[in-house]
């Protein structure tokens, strides 16, 4: 039996499940505070979760053996996740989660493009087309 929990795909499936839920949980959250507070909300949970994680399996390391290229890069992406996150939440507050969700996944595609241009990555004419696909999907999903 293959071990699926070193498998990119399990995890890429997992964690679309998770962001549908987040997205429905978040959809109801805000309903009734502001955006930015369900924000906050949202990363303490997520940080004494991790937290919690990462003490119980042994994988806490000390900030210093973190190299000063690994702490640049993690400090971009946690600011560009903060600002996705307070972005996504004000979205979800003033619009409908199955037209927000969508309209978010066009990261997808912001990817394959940055990913091709910027990290040396390949995508076939194949791939290209889903990405097409993937961008057009996600407007015509977001339409009234």
């Amino acid at each position: 039996m293959a071990d699926y929990t070193s498998s990119w795909i399990v995890w890429a499936l997992l964690s679309a499940v998770f962001a549908a839920l987040t997205a429905i949980f978040a959809k109801v959250g805000v309903h009734d505070i502001d955006s930015d507070m369900a924000t906050l909300i949202r990363t303490v949970v997520i940080l004494a979760v991790l937290a919690a994680l990462l003490a119980t399996t042994g994988k806490l390391h000390a900030p210093a053996a973190v190299s000063g290229r690994t702490w640049l890069f993690l400090v971009l992406s946690g600011l560009a996740t903060g600002a996705s996150w307070l972005c996504y939440f004000r979205a979800l507050k003033i619009g409908d989660a199955a037209r927000v969700a969508p309209i978010d996944k066009l990261s997808v595609v912001m990817v394959a493009v940055v990913g091709v241009l910027f990290l040396g990555e390949r995508l076939s004419l194949t791939n290209w087309l889903g990405v097409l696909l993937i961008g057009g999907g996600a407007i015509l999903v977001a339409q009234r």
